[in-house]
């Protein structure tokens, strides 16, 4: 297996280097305590204790997707004689240095890890299967570590799928067939996790007819798009989907594929062959492709995915499955500080700083909408209700794209299914990736910390007690969710959102019932001045 090594920013090495130092590092196998071992369908594997939990890190749920085997579906994964040691992550798949980046990259990265109550319970419990975000190009699921929602209760899955031009590149030449679908192999790998799960998961303590879905940002699109994908249907009965209403249309197959040419000359294959894309150094790969291509907001393939996830769900043709959708108080105050919105399932860059004089025309391009419309939905937004202008366009599209997508989703799905709508809404939440100071506000991501222990965030900020109550609150939300497919926990009651738009605002020390999500977001405005709200 080979090893790639990321090219990492000095700041991010010495960040992670002092947080080793500070938590003594990941957490090792109590020495009076017997190692679990548990046999899977592929072999016997032996996992580690962590804090009276089972964890079994780096199972191979595929085959390495090298050499031949790139931009084909997954296949199975190679069994093995003996016991496997599993407490160790697998290596994370080929991406960009960044503050998620793991320490060991690999093309045969198709591995999931799994945290256990008890792996050898007769009372199986709910499963929680996390896939994560970051644009399809970045992050890994070692990033994600589940103790804290399996001591709540659940049996907690965080997989890796493939990233980047590896992952979600259409072209022609790679498509099974002539004229046949290409891209979304990444969405492949999520379902081939999710059919390890279903074959697997008993055997771990967990029940695989009662799984929920879970991701957030390019992780929550990548669960609607499995709640709208046929061949999804039956590996999953609910989902949570968290900052993953940005992106509900998808490009069309022969636009993607138009990229993807352009892409293999860009990479030296002018002659457009599969045999010559599959050779291409993985690196080559990795250095061609940015977050401002056409992975965001994915494809329409033609076999993953036969339609749009918003045209989808808002024809009621979705799988029925119980969902909880959520998004954050202000998403975009992440992406200002890098000088882009993510729009509309873009990533836009706009003039900054944004002025009196720029203000509509940075709206019209970040929103794609006309002149006059541009007009209507600034005036919504005064610029002399802001501490600056950059803050009243990036709350402005914040609410467009996120806010009023996740309010549209909820009310296309409570058509048909129980569906519940949460705000995260506490402004003090650590800044995990950034120096303290630098934001003071619930955005993009806010929520992670609240729900995982992330071991590789460069900058982690204890909760303090009024937050550490609100984390212990949301985790036993979610175990419940997925338990029993409400919410509501003893403490807390959770309506349904429906047509009445109701959310739950989820602040320290307890969340409060809010009902006025739509307006405080403007949404009919949107509604109004967009072509859809996508």
């Amino acid at each position: 297996m080979r090893i790639i090594r990321p090219r990492r920013p000095r700041v991010l090495l010495l960040a992670a280097a002092i947080l080793a130092i500070g938590s003594g590092g990941l957490p090792v196998a109590d020495a009076t305590t017997a190692a679990p071992v548990v046999a899977t369908g592929n072999g016997v594997v032996r996992g580690l204790t962590v804090d009276g939990t089972s964890s079994f890190r780096g199972l191979p749920f595929a085959a390495a997707p090298t050499g031949n085997l790139r931009w084909r579906p997954p296949q199975p994964a190679t069994s093995w004689q003996g016991v496997r040691d599993a407490t160790s992550y697998g290596p994370g798949c080929p991406q960009a240095p960044s503050v998620v980046t793991p320490a060991q990259l690999s093309e045969d990265c198709l591995y999931l890890n799994v945290s256990t109550p008890a792996p050898h319970s007769l009372t199986k419990r709910p499963v929680l299967v996390w896939i994560h975000g970051g644009g399809l190009v970045g992050d890994t699921g070692s990033n994600y570590d589940g103790t804290k929602l399996t001591k709540a209760g659940a049996v907690v899955v965080t997989i890796n799928y493939r990233l980047g031009a590896l992952g979600f590149l259409a072209h022609p030449a790679l498509a099974s067939r002539p004229g046949g679908p290409a891209g979304n192999y990444g969405l492949m790998d999520q379902q081939a996790a999710l059919r390890w799960v279903q074959r697997n998961i008993g055997q771990f303590g967990g029940d695989p007819h009662n799984v929920t879905i879970a991701g957030e940002s390019a992780g929550g699109v990548s669960v609607l798009a499995h709640v709208t994908s046929r061949s999804s249907k039956g590996l999953f009965q609910r989902a949570i989907v968290e900052s993953g209403a940005f992106a509900l249309e998808q490009e069309p197959l022969a636009k993607a594929e138009t990229f993807g040419k352009e892409f293999a000359t860009k990479v030296g294959c002018p002659d457009q062959s599969a045999d010559c894309l599959r050779k291409v150094p993985v690196q080559t790969l990795v250095d061609n492709i940015s977050t401002a291509t056409a992975l965001i907001p994915g494809v329409v393939d033609g076999a993953v995915l036969k339609e749009s996830i918003g045209t989808a769900l808002a024809a009621g043709r979705f799988n029925d499955v119980t969902i909880l959708n959520g998004s954050n108080h202000d998403e975009e105050a992440l992406f200002t500080l890098g000088g882009r919105v993510v729009s509309r399932g873009y990533n836009v860059p706009y003039t900054s700083p944004v002025t009196a004089a720029n203000y509509e025309s940075n709206i019209a391009t970040a929103l794609r909408v006309t002149p006059a419309q541009a007009a209507a939905i600034a005036k919504e937004y005064p610029l002399s209700a802001y501490a600056t202008p950059d803050k009243a366009f990036g709350t402005l599209v914040g609410d467009a794209t996120f806010a009023c997508g996740a309010a549209q989703v909820n009310t296309w799905t409570a058509r048909r299914v129980p569906t519940y709508g949460y705000e995260f809404n506490d402004d003090t939440a650590p800044f995990l990736f950034a120096p303290a100071g630098l934001l003071s506000v619930a955005t993009h991501g806010s929520e992670m910390w609240y729900l995982f222990d992330l071991p590789n965030a460069p900058f982690p900020v204890p909760l303090n007690a009024e937050q550490t109550a609100l984390a212990d609150s949301m985790r036993a939300a979610w175990v419940n969710f997925a338990k029993t497919g409400n919410p509501s926990t003893p403490s807390t009651y959770w309506p349904t959102s429906g047509h009445t738009g109701r959310v739950l605002s989820l602040v320290p020390p307890a969340p409060q019932l809010s009902t006025d999500f739509a307006a405080r977001h403007h949404c009919a405005t949107f509604a109004q001045n967009l072509d859809k709200v996508k």
